[in-house]
């Protein structure tokens, strides 16, 4: 087949987010993949945004980014999706845009196809497995094929925490490498599954 295309959406305030979704992009491409990084619009108010420092420049400086539509969706042969955990869930920005998703998922254009995801919390018990699981609900919906990390390399095994999916401590620090190398794992794993489904794929 030609090269498994490969969309990887997320939303990021400050910028943990986006430095998971670049690895796992990366990842992607290094698999052979064609890749389109996606972010999703940001819906809080502008006040709100400029009140936190980081908040707004992490906007201003990803403005470059295209935001996501449901032609990335279609296009796409896998999906990777990033999120904050918000409150033992997926942050409202990316729920919105999965709420969208309804003429994709009427016509099967999202099923059969591997999606995975990744997300990070400030403390070590801030809610990612259930908001891993809560955004995994959403792939068993469309009839897409969950994949989640397991604990098949030792690598980023050792540094997710999980094995549902990429798990970072935005606790302030700045992003592991090794974390960064789980979500590059974690791209080609899908990208490997797209691959693997393709011909299931319904077009």
């Amino acid at each position: 087949m030609s090269a498994p295309r490969i969309a990887v959406v997320y939303y990021s305030s400050t910028g943990h987010i986006h430095a998971l979704a670049h690895a796992a992009a990366e990842g992607a491409e290094k698999a052979g993949g064609e890749v389109r990084l996606r972010k999703v619009a940001e819906l809080a108010p502008d006040d709100v945004v400029r009140s936190v420092p980081a908040w707004k420049e992490h906007l201003e400086s990803t403005a470059d980014v295209p935001e996501a539509t449901l032609d990335d969706l279609e296009w796409a042969d896998g999906y990777l999706f990033g999120t904050p955990t918000r409150f033992g869930n997926i942050a409202a920005q990316l729920r919105q845009f999965l709420d969208t998703t309804s003429p994709l998922w009427e016509k099967g254009a999202l099923a059969n196809k591997p999606a995975s995801g990744f997300t990070s919390a400030e403390t070590p018990h801030g809610g990612q497995e259930a908001t891993l699981l809560s955004l995994y609900q959403t792939f068993m919906h469309w009839g897409s094929v969950v994949v989640p990390m397991g604990y098949i390399d030792p690598g980023a095994s050792e540094h997710v925490g999980n094995p549902y999916g990429v798990s970072h401590l935005a606790d302030g620090s700045r992003l592991d490498e090794k974390v960064l190398d789980a979500a590059r794992y974690q791209g080609q794993r899908v990208t490997d599954m797209a691959r693997a489904l393709a011909p299931l794929a319904i077009r």
